[in-house]
């Protein structure tokens, strides 16, 4: 029987669902035989579903004890969000207290080469000097809210200073972006959700009302162009998720994705050398319950 994979999403009530369609279909492909399950762990997203749209999404901890009930003794949780910050963590803490066996999957960016291949997955042409190319994502107060900075500097290394990131919450903020645009006095914007799915801050955030980011950058006197689609519409992106599920299974004793006892780059052990209630050990740094 071979492990399950329960794939974790904040989640969404828009359009933008087609997107984990999209993604769904390629790791399908990639781990055939293993059973995949999405889960949601946003209740109100999943509410909503359920009551306007008559589709049903399970929480993590719902879909992990119903596959120990089946006799699963092991499972992989892949967090599909951006990066390590508050619902990735309470996404742990949600799974540590079951009694299933998890090795977690890590979020899109966990390491620098997963920074250098979302880097690479834009794929941007060379910019003009009158365009600049501002990609627009969630933002946290989470200590990882460095995460975005990172990012904007690994894309400057490879397409050049003309790369920007800013966020919907938190630093930084939209204000100070345009500020930064207008000083080199480009005349054209190209606005990318740095989001896996284009939902309801896509919607309403970069595009609709009057203070979304393409308003403000037209108010500045800037031609915008915006891109549509969260960044989870593209396969090289997906393939990060693949490389961090791949890494996930290979901490799993007896697993066929590797022989035992070797840990991946991109995830989390949470009971395979310490027992089930011992806590986590991180790929590359031990991680023991209550740090």
């Amino acid at each position: 029987m071979k492990t399950p994979i329960v794939l974790t999403a904040f989640g969404t009530t828009s359009k933008a669902l087609e997107t984990y369609d999209f993604i769904d279909k390629i790791i399908r492909k990639e781990f055939l035989g293993h059973e995949i399950l999405w889960t949601f762990s946003s209740r109100m997203v999943r509410d909503r579903l359920r009551h306007r749209k008559k589709i049903e999404f399970r929480h993590p901890h719902e879909a992990l004890r119903a596959l120990y009930n089946q006799g699963h003794v092991w499972a992989v949780v892949q967090s599909m969000h951006m990066l390590c910050g508050h619902e990735f963590f309470r996404m742990l803490e949600e799974v540590n207290s079951l009694p299933i066996r998890t090795s977690i999957g890590l979020p899109l960016l966990s390491s620098y080469e997963d920074y250098h291949s979302l880097a690479q997955a834009f794929a941007f042409k060379a910019l003009s000097d009158d365009e600049a190319v501002v990609l627009v994502g969630h933002g946290t107060d989470h200590p990882s809210w460095s995460t975005y900075l990172a990012l904007e500097n690994i894309l400057r290394q490879v397409y050049g200073s003309g790369i920007y990131v800013g966020v919907v919450e938190g630093y930084p903020s939209q204000e100070q972006v345009i500020q930064a645009v207008v000083k080199t006095g480009v005349r054209k914007v190209r606005l990318i959700p740095l989001m896996l799915v284009a939902g309801v801050h896509f919607i309403e955030d970069l595009c609709e009302n009057e203070v979304s980011w393409t308003a403000a950058f037209q108010e500045a006197g800037l031609q915008v162009d915006i891109e549509s689609e969260g960044i989870g519409t593209r396969r090289e992106v997906v393939r990060i998720f693949i490389n961090h599920i791949r890494e996930a299974l290979d901490v799993i004793p007896g697993s066929v994705a590797a022989p035992l006892n070797i840990r991946g780059k991109g995830s989390i052990d949470t009971g395979a050398h310490q027992g089930p209630d011992k806590g986590r050990d991180l790929a590359r740094k031990p991680l023991s319950k209550g740090e």
